[in-house]
């Protein structure tokens, strides 16, 4: 990645904003409801919601033992009463009393819309209120704090054991909050991840979204954005969310305290959270960028020691250790380098937070220190004030405190949004902005679903569009009828059937072809599922096979050896069920003999065989191609050999530079 790449991810501004709402809101509302407004409206409305419940349940829970122990709640909360009751009794009973009834007959309203969307609902709400109840403990804690040390500073011994009492009692009230906060919090992480990763694999495997990434030159090492990219976003925006939300109360609840002890100091607050905040993002705006190369070049470090692990045995043959080594190290060497950069860069934003949160000690001290000393405020309210300080600054410092998280957190937003695009596009389930199919106004082959495959008039591009590979094709396979695509290597006999398959539309003309059910692709390179014999000879449709059919057909295929083995080393037939690497233990010519056997079992319509029979000798392509004869299934095949024209009807000879030619097979 260039520069200027770098650039473009290295921003911190409204649009990517805009992307993470869009991500957001699909785990919280329905397809119906989706609008980024609405989706903030309700969660300002649920907070709304669950400030004034805690409120009313404060203030009925103090009046209740206020009316049984007075002198309880007098001596041990002074003044709670007294601004429950100003509260009561003034019009800011009527803003909390509206506050709980219309976010109650919001969600009311959008109740059906809604229904099976509120559990990740009612966990945020209890997430909330768990929220506000350690905010508020933490103004407890405060006043606590200031009581006793009031106290300690006036040797009052009762006063200042009552509150240490109390304190102490807070801390216990407060422990299994905290811990009950922090495991709803990971539980709603795993709902969400859980559904948006489900809905990605959904869209992933969806019209073969899959092959179309692999075109795509925006999108690197698609795993890890589904494995690991989508799990820190839903893990870190729980965090951030939670981590705003508690900023805001903090703001709103400490802000007063601050207010009634010194509002100098509340000034001075507002000015160094503001200009630290400044300097912060323009000392760090580079990490957004930097976070995103170095995620892109790990997951490429990744990818290239799983290719080895894959390739193991053809690198061993060409005994290609050492270059494998240099590509490797290569890789490897380029994430060392963008992390020096990465580090180099954090270490410039430590230099400025380090010392910005050294002086916050310092600050409350120097302005409430000589208040205390003219006699204008008590011992208790000096570390009162610094506690206060701490807590509003913090709420105003939240980008100068986490930068370095949400720069890391920006760059997977980008990844993730870029591939949900590009996958949700290619899935169908999204269309592109300008309404064209392929967004460049370029032709595409037409496909029209028949009970036939018939071409007419095709011309095949590569997908890139810089190479013709066939102009001006008809064909017609008739009931019963095959053929044999040749033509030397490259000329574009695989690419025909890509096409006829629909993994490339780049193009013109038409192409006919029947339901996906009814036609069956046999690869060069088989495709050996992770799982037992059964299961592999059930893909992909799924139909249970009983032992007998196995062994039948294993015998067909002349894999009797191959099954009779397996028999004698498990000692009865459980080896059918035994899940086994089998890439490992087959050869070439084995797995294109086990995937004639799923072709044999499916019998579909049509098949289309790509060098099918590429590692098998004559004899055995003889047995397989007379077989597959006598199933009247249609069926295409590409091939060099000359022994293939004997299984079909007609022969397409691909030219390589456009051109092509029919034969039947009796004019050979």
């Amino acid at each position: 990645m260039t520069p200027s790449d770098i650039s473009g991810f290295s921003r911190l501004d409204l649009n990517l904003w805009k992307e993470y709402l869009d991500i957001a809101q699909e785990f919280w509302l329905p397809q119906s409801l989706k609008s980024r407004t609405r989706f903030i409206l309700l969660l300002c409305f649920l907070m709304i919601f669950v400030a004034s419940l805690l409120f009313l349940f404060v203030a009925a829970t103090t009046t209740a033992t206020h009316a049984f122990a007075p002198d309880f709640v007098t001596k041990t909360a002074p003044g709670l009463m007294d601004w429950i009751q100003g509260i009561i009794h003034s019009r800011l009973i009527w803003i909390l009393a509206s506050g709980f009834l219309m976010p109650t007959l919001v969600f009311s309203l959008y109740s059906k819309k809604l229904k099976g969307f509120f559990l990740p609902w009612g966990i945020l709400g209890i997430l909330l209120l768990l929220s506000f109840t350690v905010s508020g403990l933490n103004v407890v804690l405060s006043y606590v704090g200031r009581f006793f040390q009031t106290a300690l500073a006036q040797k009052d011994q009762p006063t200042f054991w009552r509150f240490l009492y109390v304190y102490a009692s807070v801390f216990v009230i407060g422990t299994p909050i905290v811990v009950i906060y922090s495991y709803i919090r990971k539980k709603l992480g795993l709902f969400w991840r859980e559904w948006i990763t489900t809905s990605f694999i959904d869209n992933y495997l969806k019209n073969r979204a899959y092959y179309a990434l692999t075109t795509s030159k925006e999108i690197d090492n698609p795993d890890q954005r589904l494995a690991e990219d989508l799990k820190q976003f839903t893990v870190t925006s729980l965090s951030f969310l939670l981590i705003i939300l508690g900023a805001v109360i903090d703001l709103v609840a400490f802000t007063g305290i601050l207010w009634s002890i010194s509002r100098l100091l509340s000034g001075i607050l507002f000015v160094y959270a503001i200009c630290g905040t400044l300097i912060t993002i323009f000392i760090g705006k580079r990490l957004v960028g930097l976070n995103y190369n170095q995620l892109r070049k790990e997951a490429d470090f990744r990818y290239g020691l799983i290719h080895i692990r894959d390739n193991a045995e053809s690198i061993a043959f060409y005994q290609g250790e050492k270059g494998e080594k240099e590509q490797i190290l290569k890789r490897f060497k380029a994430v060392l380098k963008n992390f020096n950069f990465l580090i180099g860069w954090q270490r410039n934003l430590d230099f400025f937070t380090t010392g910005y949160n050294y002086l916050v000690i310092i600050l409350p001290a120097m302005i409430v220190a000589p208040m205390y000393f003219a006699g204008k405020v008590e011992f208790g309210e000096i570390s009162q004030a610094s506690f206060a300080f701490g807590q509003v600054l913090g709420a105003f410092s939240i980008i100068v405190q986490y930068f370095e998280s949400i720069s890391a957190f920006a760059a997977g937003i980008n990844r993730v949004s870029t591939f949900k695009d590009l996958l949700f596009t290619a899935s169908g389930s999204k269309t592109l902005a300008n309404g064209s199919e392929n967004g460049k106004g370029r032709t595409r082959i037409q496909r029209v679903a028949k009970e036939t495959i018939r071409v007419q008039d095709l011309t095949l591009q590569t997908p890139d569009y810089k190479r013709t590979l066939i102009q001006g094709l008809s064909l017609d396979l008739d009931k019963g009828k095959s053929i044999l695509i040749m033509g030397h290597s490259g000329a574009g006999k695989s690419s025909l059937l890509r096409g006829i398959a629909g993994l490339w539309a780049s193009g013109s003309g038409t192409i006919e072809h029947p339901p996906a059910d009814k036609v069956m692709f046999l690869p060069q390179k088989p495709y050996m599922v992770l799982g037992s014999l059964r299961e592999q000879l059930q893909y992909p449709s799924g139909t249970h096979l009983d032992d007998n059919r196995i062994k039948a057909v294993m015998e067909t295929v002349n894999l009797t050896d191959l099954y009779q083995k397996m028999q004698r080393a498990a000692g009865d037939n459980s080896f059918m069920d035994t899940e086994n690497n089998w890439e490992e233990m087959l050869s070439q010519g084995e797995q294109q003999r086990l995937a004639f056997a799923r072709l044999l079992l499916t019998k579909p319509q049509f098949a289309i065989l790509d060098e099918a029979t590429s590692a098998l000798d004559v004899d055995n392509e003889k047995t397989l191609y007379n077989t597959l004869s006598q199933l009247d299934i249609i069926y295409i095949s590409v091939g060099h050999r000359p022994t293939l024209k004997a299984y079909h009807d007609k022969i397409l000879f691909i030219q390589g530079d456009g051109g092509w030619e029919i034969r039947e097979t009796t004019d050979q």
